[in-house]
């Protein structure tokens, strides 16, 4: 089976992870590409440091040249944002990243994007699905990666200037040499190192790396940026007096911050921060985009300014969509992905760690002091997540209870709306907010709360969960 979720399609490695499966997505996608008149203008393709990653890589090349079809191959691993880069810059209509993100070690799998460097939309994603459920595997077209070499359909590229440079051409670089900060850097065993330490020592900060060897387990962690999975970050930031700990997820489009006191800054205080800084200290205009997940705070300081926040579904695909309808000025998730105006139209935790550094430059004042100044401004906002996980017999239960009955527990807060876009989200007049949806790469029902406390979080989220497990 070969499904699609909102970060691409994602399964375990020799189980529905196989080549045989890799190639039909290939042949699928070399399908897609005729029948939309766009196969000369080629295919970008880059990988990340997983299992498997690099091969499944070529074999994704050796069918879409098998087809004819012009492969820009990255020849080595490389962000995801990168190749998104790489997608825009060289026009190609299409491209893929071989990545499972921050999924664990056991799991591997393709994310694609569209025209302009954007995550593929569920419109293309179900044209793929439909191509693979009419494709006989015996039809794949393939040839072996050397021939494709030596006729010019797979063309090895090195995009890795022209991403740093661009990225150094809209930070000031200037107030970052200035400022002579300590970054510490936590890959996580990933791809960020080369372009992330080249952008800070070229701005001239002090930088240390941990955890970068390659390693395709991870060092036994998920490569995912949170407050339990950086300990080590924290510990080091603290004991040597790091102005601030930067991590980042398996491909790189996602980042976790340590501040200058040890302490996790949750990615929803990260694009408050980024927002807050644009407008206030740049001066820039427009609005933001979030989705349902993410903090409410976002609108705050959105009204604040006179500017409005756009609310859609989980899923970056909606977000650069919402940011290029509205012209809005940045857009990102709870879950640590986030871009500009300018930039590509999708997650870049590279950028966002610059723009980061460039904030901490230009105020001269510590992610703390910044922080809470806007909470001062703004008010207090405390989110909790109490993730469901259930059993595949138990999803058709919980989808009548959720969606055909519309059953829901007392949360003892009077309710303002509820909202069926994306599971349920229900709206508190008190301005709080819970949601309960299914997890578009795993077995389980993500629930969100938001409050004004965090008690008050906990126990909205902890009543969900239990009126769902019941």
């Amino acid at each position: 089976m070969i499904k699609f979720g909102t970060g691409g399609w994602r399964a375990l490695i020799g189980e529905d992870f196989t080549k045989e499966n890799v190639q039909t997505l290939s042949q699928a996608v070399a399908d897609l590409l005729k029948a939309r008149h766009c196969a000369e203008r080629g295919f970008v393709i880059g990988y990340d440091r997983r299992f498997l990653s690099d091969k499944a890589a070529r074999w994704i090349a050796e069918v879409l040249a098998g087809n004819g079809i012009p492969v820009f191959f990255i020849d080595k691993v490389a962000p995801t944002p990168l190749i998104m880069f790489t997608v825009k810059k060289l026009e190609t209509g299409f491209g893929a990243a071989v990545t499972a993100s921050h999924n664990p070690a056991d799991y591997n799998g393709v994310k694609i994007f569209t025209d302009g460097g954007r995550d593929a939309t569920e419109t293309v994603t179900d044209e793929i699905e439909s191509f693979i459920a009419a494709l006989d595997p015996k039809a794949v077209s393939r040839i072996d990666f050397e021939s494709g070499l030596q006729n010019g359909l797979i063309r090895p590229i090195d995009p890795f200037n022209e991403y740093i440079d661009t990225i150094l051409g809209m930070i000031d670089t200037e107030a970052i040499k200035n400022r002579k900060l300590k970054v510490i850097l936590d890959p996580m065993f990933g791809v960020s190192k080369t372009c992330l330490q080249t952008i800070l020592l070229t701005a001239r900060c002090e930088v240390e790396v941990i955890n970068d060897r390659h390693d395709t387990l991870f060092g036994g962690r998920l490569p995912s940026p949170s407050t339990h999975t950086l300990q080590r970050l924290r510990d080091m930031v603290v004991e040597r007096h790091y102005d601030i700990g930067i991590g980042t997820d398996g491909d790189a489009d996602r980042l976790g911050i340590i501040d200058e006191k040890g302490d996790f800054i949750h990615p929803n205080n990260i694009l408050a921060l980024l927002y807050y800084y644009l407008l206030k200290f740049k001066g820039w205009k427009g609005g933001v985009v979030r989705n349902l997940a993410t903090t409410h705070l976002l609108d705050r300081i959105a009204a604040g300014f006179g500017e409005t926040c756009f609310e859609v579904p989980v899923g970056f695909k909606h977000i650069s969509s919402m940011m290029e309808a509205q012209n809005a000025l940045i857009g990102g998730e709870s879950s640590g992905g986030l871009t500009i105006r300018g930039h590509i139209r999708g997650k870049d935790g590279v950028f966002a760690a610059s723009l980061l550094i460039e904030l901490l430059s230009v105020t001269q004042k510590s992610l703390s002091e910044l922080l809470e100044e806007i909470h001062q401004q703004f008010g207090y906002f405390y989110m909790v997540e109490n993730d469901c996980r259930f059993k595949p017999q138990d999803k058709e239960r919980l989808q009548k209870l959720l969606f055909e009955d519309k059953a829901l527990p007392d949360f003892g807060y009077a309710i303002a709306r509820r909202s069926y876009a994306d599971g349920v989200k229900v709206y508190f007049e008190n301005g709080g907010w819970v949601i309960a949806r299914f997890s578009g790469t795993e077995p389980l029902l993500r629930i969100f709360a938001e409050m004004d406390n965090e008690a008050a979080a906990q126990a909205v989220g902890e009543t969900m969960k239990t009126f769902l497990t019941v």
